[in-house]
């Protein structure tokens, strides 16, 4: 925190204000965005970013596809959202594409985590913290949590 001179209808006053740039939401596409309106509710002045990656049912590597954030990543606050961190394939790769867009400060959001795919996080990207509602089990042999929700997009888009 840290304050700014501003001008109410009865006078001057110092008033605190976020120190910084504004926060930068980055939604991993496309079950990120199901986690994003909520956030923006509860922070409309943040700043939105999207990275495109699907996951390569075979190999369960991420492929991209899409990557636009906002400018001046070194200054602000990234968190990134995405329901599950399963594999944790597609989050070391959306953390490897914001650290090179230049971001230093960066958050995991995720409501779902699998032990399989925190430590893959923990490996690649010790300095980003993970935000988790619940970790549950293992993975099973196609790469989805267990016992999990399937695939989140689907179940948010109705797609399967």
């Amino acid at each position: 925190m840290t304050t700014k001179r501003i001008e109410t209808p009865m006078c001057e006053m110092d008033a605190p204000v976020i120190e910084g740039k504004k926060l930068v939401l980055v939604s991993i596409l496309r079950a990120g965005n199901g986690l994003l309106d909520g956030i923006l509710e509860l922070v409309p002045a943040a700043r939105v970013g999207f990275v495109g990656l699907y996951r390569d049912e075979e190999t369960l590597k991420p492929v991209q596809y899409y990557f636009k954030v906002p400018k001046n990543l070194e200054d602000r606050c990234v968190i990134l959202v995405d329901p599950m961190l399963a594999t944790g394939n597609s989050s070391v790769a959306a953390v490897d594409l914001m650290k090179e867009a230049g971001a230093k400060d960066i958050r995991f959001l995720c409501l779902l985590a699998a032990p399989e795919g925190v430590e893959k996080m923990k490996q690649a990207h010790p300095d980003v913290p993970i935000i988790t509602a619940a970790l549950d089990d293992h993975l099973n042999e196609k790469g989805y949590i267990v016992p999990g929700l399937g695939d989140a997009g689907d179940r948010m888009f109705g797609t399967k």
